[in-house]
């Protein structure tokens, strides 16, 4: 199949209609959105409790999706599965939680089950639904509305753009929360640590400098003497200690000081090829700040200082 055979001109039809219809659907919830979301957002920062999402197949996908959103810009949050709900999960609901159900219809039986103990239990319950008059709308304290005019799928059976839509809608109440928070990166690498942005914002130099086996080399090694200190070190250079104080070598030093002294580089030392005080930080530096340095300076290493003593070696 190519782009230009039968088959292939079926598949980019159907996949830009698809586009066109979820992005319509999308759209659209721009003149839905009222006075339901605004108070959605407000009972959700206002909440001692956390944010309960639950849906049953499709919608519970979108739920958990959500619900891992949310947890992850400040919302304390979990996906409930419905089944498992009441037959026992119930049990983790707490008064002070909201419950955010979602249904597209409105009437998912494994859903509706659930409305009676959350209404004893004195839940705030915020229903998705895309029909408003739905069991699930009427029962809840707020309502957003997630409906479509039409399915992508060709049938109109399978949920394409209604998930979207439902999708979208929780993006929605998530970025809201956000911004009425005032959440900054720092908040959110608090909740991912192992991810780059983590690294940048929580770690300092110190948890990531090279301390061991660092290649030092005195002012007065020869051009030799450096290139086997670079070529044994991984970090792809060398410290070199003199009177002047510290001085750093890289390959392209190197490589620089044979195009300038040509054989007699041979002759040379140390202290005639390093950089002198090369760009440095103190082991407090957060690795944010370190790594900006780096960057104002077109450089891929620094060193790290703990008062006037070299600590270690920070790599890119």
């Amino acid at each position: 199949m190519t782009a230009q055979s039968p088959e292939g001109r079926v598949a980019l039809d159907a996949a830009r209609r698809v586009f066109e219809i979820e992005a319509q659907a999308v759209l659209a919830l721009a003149a839905t959105v009222d006075g339901d979301f605004v108070a959605a957002v407000s009972q959700l920062i206002g909440s001692q409790g956390r944010a309960i999402v639950c849906g049953m197949g499709k919608s519970g996908i979108i739920g958990r999706k959500i619900a891992a959103t949310f947890a992850s810009t400040g919302t304390p949050s979990f996906f409930m599965h419905p089944g498992e709900a009441y037959h026992g999960d119930l049990g983790m609901v707490d008064p002070s939680d909201t419950f955010i159900a979602i249904s597209n219809s409105g009437e998912t039986d494994e859903v509706i089950k659930l409305l009676p103990f959350l209404a004893a239990n004195g839940n705030v319950l915020i229903a998705m639904t895309g029909s408003p008059q739905s069991t699930l709308a009427r029962a809840a304290n707020l309502h957003l509305n997630v409906g479509v005019a039409q399915e992508a799928c060709p049938l109109q059976l399978a949920p394409t753009a209604s998930t979207t839509a439902t999708l979208a809608m929780g993006d929605a109440l998530a970025v809201a929360l956000m911004e009425t928070r005032g959440f900054q990166p720092e908040n959110f690498a608090r909740f991912h640590p192992g991810g780059s942005l983590g690294r940048r914002l929580l770690s300092r130099v110190e948890d990531e400098m090279v301390v061991g086996d660092l290649p030092i080399v005195d002012g007065s090694a020869g051009t030799m003497d450096v290139i086997s200190a670079i070529t044994g070190s991984r970090l792809g250079l060398a410290l070199v200690r003199s009177e002047s104080g510290w001085g750093v070598i890289t390959d392209g030093d190197v490589r620089r000081a044979i195009e300038k002294f040509s054989e007699d580089v041979f002759n040379r030392t140390a202290a005639d090829l390093m950089t002198l005080n090369p760009a440095a930080v103190s082991v407090g530096t957060r690795m944010e700040d370190a790594l900006a340095k780096m960057e104002r300076h077109s450089i891929s290493a620094l060193l790290v200082f703990n008062g006037d003593e070299l600590a270690g070696v920070l790599k890119k």
